[in-house]
């Protein structure tokens, strides 16, 4: 066992020191990600008991994020990247400080705070997902992702269950609030601690300077489709574990105790995968993911009781990294293909594959609300899930065209020239 660990570690130590910094930065600020996706939205309801201000607040949230991505784009010419990914790692500390701030949750506040953690994630996830594009290949993005989102689903154990237990261990309203406020300071420095590591990497930024474009290739319009898909859940299923746990099994502790189930298989199967699987595997990694959402979603929508959730969150522990495992070395080889096509930038495709998501989540999230309005909160929660999660079942016959279409056009095949390249794509559409 032992042995297995050292030769694990040594294949980490192998590989480069940016591949290392920024896997050991994204370790650190994930001890505030849980915080952040589920324990905001408890407060919210513990706090008004209201679904749709919980929705509304992430839908401020995703509509933060785009509009930040193409501010990036800008400040990238004026600005180290380290500075930006930091900054965007520290806004979150300050969205919570807001949030607990605010004497009563009225939407304006809620549109505030959420427009804060949106700035937050926006600085954050381009200049990640930038940075994770310019530090890997297609050969080692299985691993990177693999032991990133190992890590992500270890610390979801603790955390959650943590925090849950020491805001149930305080008694009466004003304790509970004491409570929040001090995981908020906690969460403050850890995201200090988390670029104090990133500056430690040496990250160059992009190139090219010219970011928005109109026009691209066949393939990225294909993977845009794909980003709509994975945006739907996106619309609210980082908040809706918290509401459904809320609702159903009762307050923060049980939630931490429920986030915690099958977390350990869950992270163990990841690993491997990451470790072991070659890029022609990355489609089964994504259908299975789908599947076992979609199993859990309609499960939830059937039974809607305590069994239904618990269920829920356990496939959804296994399925999200899944498909997250598969989807992200797919869009970055898209980029690596289409950017060499089209003689652009990278972070051109990161600025507008946000554009994809952003579209899903509206969806996702007005799906939610529309149900919540027009007939109850408990449809709402019972069945918009389930139908979001069959309709992104979609993505699977989508994937298979991106990955047949960038396997005829990956750069380092591209021998062919332009014109039957073009036929080639003409006959794949």
């Amino acid at each position: 066992m032992l042995k297995k660990i050292r030769t694990e570690i040594g294949h980490f130590k192998s590989q480069s020191h940016n591949f290392q910094i920024l896997i050991l930065t994204n370790m650190v600020y994930a001890l505030v990600l849980p915080v952040i996706d589920i324990f905001v939205a408890a407060y919210i309801m513990r706090n008004s008991s209201d679904t749709s201000k919980v929705v509304i607040y992430q839908l401020a949230i995703y509509s933060g994020i785009p509009l930040t991505f193409l501010l990036n784009g800008f400040l990238l010419k004026h600005f180290n990247i380290r500075k930006l990914y930091s900054a965007g790692m520290m806004l979150s500390g300050v969205s919570m400080i807001i949030m607990m701030s605010l004497k009563t949750l009225d939407l304006t506040g809620i549109g505030i705070a959420g427009m804060t953690m949106g700035l937050s994630f926006g600085l954050y996830w381009s200049n990640r997902d930038y940075l994770a594009l310019a530090i890997t290949n297609d050969k080692n993005r299985n691993y990177y992702y693999g032991l990133e989102t190992f890590i992500y689903t270890i610390i979801a154990i603790a955390i959650p269950a943590t925090i849950g237990w020491f805001i149930q261990s305080k008694t009466g309203e004003a304790e509970k609030h004491a409570a929040y406020l001090t995981i908020t300071g906690i969460v403050f420095l850890i995201t200090i601690t988390a670029s104090i590591v990133c500056f430690r990497g040496n990250f160059d930024n992009p190139t090219q300077k010219k970011y928005i474009f109109f026009k691209f290739h066949s393939l990225w319009y294909k993977l845009l489709s794909l980003a709509t898909f994975k945006g739907l859940a996106q619309g609210f299923l980082v908040t809706a574990p918290a509401m459904l746990i809320f609702k159903l099994l009762g307050e923060e502790g049980a939630l931490g105790k429920a986030q915690s189930i099958g977390a350990v298989l869950a992270a163990i199967i990841i690993y491997l995968l990451g470790r072991f699987s070659k890029p022609s595997d990355r489609i089964k990694i994504f259908t299975a993911g789908l599947v076992l959402f979609a199993l859990g979603a309609c499960l939830n929508g059937l039974l809607y009781n305590k069994i239904g959730v618990i269920v829920f969150l356990l496939l959804l522990l296994i399925a999200k990294p899944l498909m997250d495992l598969a989807y992200f070395p797919i869009q970055l080889k898209v980029i690596d293909i289409v950017s060499h096509i089209e003689k652009r930038g990278e972070f051109t495709y990161i600025l507008n594959h946000e554009a994809g998501l952003y579209v899903g989540r509206l969806f996702g999230a007005g799906t939610f609300l529309v149900l919540y309005y027009t007939i109850s909160e408990d449809f709402a929660l019972r069945y918009a899930i389930g139908i979001i999660a069959l309709l992104q079942l979609c993505s699977i016959y989508i994937s298979k065209k991106i990955i047949a279409e960038g396997n005829l056009l990956s750069p380092e095949e591209l021998v062919i020239d332009s014109k039957v390249m073009s036929e080639v794509a003409e006959k794949l559409v």
